[in-house]
């Protein structure tokens, strides 16, 4: 299960950048930049719930990040996931999270739904850059879908 989430990470990390580079490329659009922000600061909360620091959400979900602070985040964040997955046994992913939401709301999940939810979150959110960066213009969106990634890794 390990090689399989640290599959995943990748593949987020790979298409996180690939979703920079065109944001920059189609003139930094605000929201954009606050999605991309938002999609790296919910790693970084989440993260810190799966280590289970109690007490910690872990970050602002809506951090205030320009886009020239994004990538050495995004490095950071895949750099701290894949130490926490290195770390992690077959056991551990089947293990409860107790932690609290942004509202300070108590809840539980077991941790291969919570990494579901943490690639999951990031697709959706990679798709809504896409439809803002056509609509500031830029004529042609970089393909993300997983399969195309997993086909180009195979080459």
């Amino acid at each position: 299960m390990k090689d399989y989430f640290s599959k995943l990470l990748n593949y987020d990390r790979y298409q996180n950048g690939v979703m920079l580079q065109a944001i920059k490329s189609a003139g930094s659009p605000e929201r954009a930049v606050q999605l991309m922000a938002h999609l790296l600061g919910s790693q970084q909360v989440w993260l810190t719930r799966c280590k289970k620091e109690q007490g910690a959400i872990g970050g602002a979900i809506w951090p205030d990040w320009k886009v020239e602070e994004l990538e050495s985040i995004m490095d950071q964040n895949y750099q701290n996931w894949q130490a926490h997955i290195d770390g992690l046994t077959d056991g551990n992913f089947s293990e409860v999270i107790l932690y609290k939401d942004s509202k300070g709301n108590p809840h539980q999940n077991i941790l291969v739904d919570i990494l579901a939810h943490v690639f999951n979150h990031g697709t959706h959110h990679r798709a809504q850059v896409g439809q803002l960066l056509k609509q500031a213009g830029l004529e042609t969106l970089p393909v993300t879908d997983y399969i195309f990634y997993i086909r180009n890794q195979s080459k």
